[in-house]
């Protein structure tokens, strides 16, 4: 057994080489080289005794320490967990696909939707090749739905992705096609203030940080106090516009599409909100794009009358002024104004962009990554858009993880315009994540070289974001077995 120990000696100094490392390998000097095949010959002959004459025992303990990333025709996947992470800035849950070579892949289920759309996914991709990301998201691609409904179907094609760099060692970019621009332009929600003098230092502050792109909130909310401003809307929780738990005595405003309350904004609202817009505009200043976001519900005549009230301030756009599915109203509202139209973050798939394209009924589109289908499908989503001369802004509230997804599809998109970030002010942010710092630079994202999404979750920072009473990626063999059939034609 003497050749035996000189041969695991010699093994502990020199560790196999692996894909990463073959090119140092092979600067190994002939001495040692021959000295390795003596070795390995001579301990060859002593582990064919020591193994009883097993080649296949003897293979598995000579190369137990050599990765097998180099292998992506054999990567499988074994197991996919999660954790909820609160306030990045909303809730966040990760997804964690781990494969039989050791290889891990993080994905992001949309904010505010349920882990449980990405946990019923699992039974369907265990035992995949995570490199065939197209061909896994057709199957599953039908438990996807709009808006939250889509996360899970979202955030495992991003885990593909990320696996699939790793695997061929690649940015994710280049595995879309290749990258059209080296940074991604980032655009800033800005936070409101209790005045202008205070909503100013905000906009100093966005502009310090570097944003060259800002996107303002304001609608029929702010004027809802304020006598004569709003017709109808007295009966309705016009300043509870994303709160579904508290309905009014005409029903729940959040949950009521536009055209249903019959809300009307007076000549006086809509002068006030014109005054409003003037007073940011004077501050931004006319050289940075500055968006406006959701207005509140209201129908398509008082959005008409809306969108001709800014027209003097060249806002970059007017964001889902009515509900996305209605198409014939987005082409109503879009062709009665000059400021361009824009909708789409809670579209799921390429198949809806397409109507509202073809219809020429907007002018911009507004894919969120995290529900229109991932990667390569809001890719899909951008160049169709292209083609009918229509730029592609991206709507984004999640963490890092999610945020590199968008960088890579953004770079490998022509048409792009620019990235929205919400968790600016969210202290740690950057630190949920290693493998790239700072992540954010003057407004700006570098787009990442390394493999997959190019970065890694930080389990000691990320644990601190962890959802109360939520468990940190703990095992999921309850979601192991598929109990349907799942093939949607006969």
């Amino acid at each position: 057994m003497k050749k035996v120990d000189q041969l695991l000696e010699w093994i502990k100094k020199h560790p196999a080489p692996t894909a990463n490392n073959l090119q140092s390998a092979g600067s190994i000097s002939g001495v040692d080289r021959r000295g390795f095949l003596r070795n390995s010959a001579l301990g060859g002959l002593s582990l064919g005794m020591m193994f009883d004459k097993r080649p296949e025992r003897e293979m598995e303990f000579i190369t137990q320490k050599v990765k097998r990333e180099s292998k992506p025709s054999e990567l499988k996947i074994t197991d996919m967990r999660v954790a909820v992470l609160q306030g990045v800035p909303f809730s966040s849950p990760i997804i964690r696909i781990d494969t039989n070579q050791g290889l891990v892949g993080w994905g992001e289920v949309r904010d505010g939707a349920s882990a449980n759309y990405a946990l019923m996914l699992k039974s369907r991709i265990l035992g995949k090749n995570p490199c065939n990301v197209e061909q896994i998201f057709k199957q599953i691609k039908q438990f996807g739905g709009h808006s939250r409904a889509a996360g899970g179907v979202c955030g495992v094609e991003m885990a593909l992705w990320d696996l699939a760099g790793k695997a061929y060692n690649v940015p994710a970019y280049q595995l879309l096609g290749g990258k059209y621009r080296d940074f991604i332009r980032l655009y800033a929600d800005t936070p409101e203030g209790k005045d202008y003098d205070e909503f100013a230092k905000h906009m100093v502050r966005r502009r310090d940080q570097g944003y060259t792109f800002l996107k303002m909130d304001f609608g029929i909310g702010m004027i809802a106090d304020t006598p004569g401003m709003l017709v109808g809307a007295k009966n309705w929780s016009v300043k509870q516009q994303w709160n579904d738990s508290q309905p009014g005595k005409m029903g729940n405003y959040a949950m009521t599409k536009h055209p249903f309350t019959r809300i009307q904004v007076t000549k006086k609202g809509i002068d006030a909100l014109a005054l409003h817009v003037s007073k940011v505009r004077d501050i931004v200043g006319y050289e940075t794009p500055l968006a406006a976001d959701h207005f509140g519900h209201f129908d398509v005549n008082t959005a008409i009358q809306i969108g001709k009230a800014m027209e003097p301030f060249r806002l970059a756009w007017l964001e889902d002024l009515v509900p996305w599915f209605y198409t014939d109203q987005w082409k109503q509202i879009s062709d009665a104004i000059d400021t361009p139209t824009l909708t789409g973050e809670d579209i799921f798939a390429k198949e809806e962009f397409i109507k509202l394209i073809d219809a020429k009924a907007i002018d911009m589109i507004h894919p969120d990554l995290a529900s229109s289908g991932g990667l390569l499908e809001t890719k899909k989503i951008g160049d169709y858009a292209e083609e009918a001369g229509i730029p592609m802004a991206m709507h984004f509230a999640g963490s890092p993880i999610c945020m590199m997804a968008n960088i890579h599809c953004a770079a490998a998109t022509e048409n792009f315009v620019a990235l929205e970030h919400h968790g600016v002010d969210v202290d740690g942010w950057e630190d949920i994540v290693t493998g790239m710092k700072p992540i954010v630079d003057k407004g700006f994202v570098r787009v990442p070289e390394k493999p997959g999404l190019g970065v890694e979750l930080n389990e000691d920072v990320a644990k601190k974001f962890l959802k109360k009473g939520a468990t940190w990626f703990a095992p999921t063999d309850n979601w192991n077995t598929r109990d349907s059939a799942d093939r949607d034609w006969s």
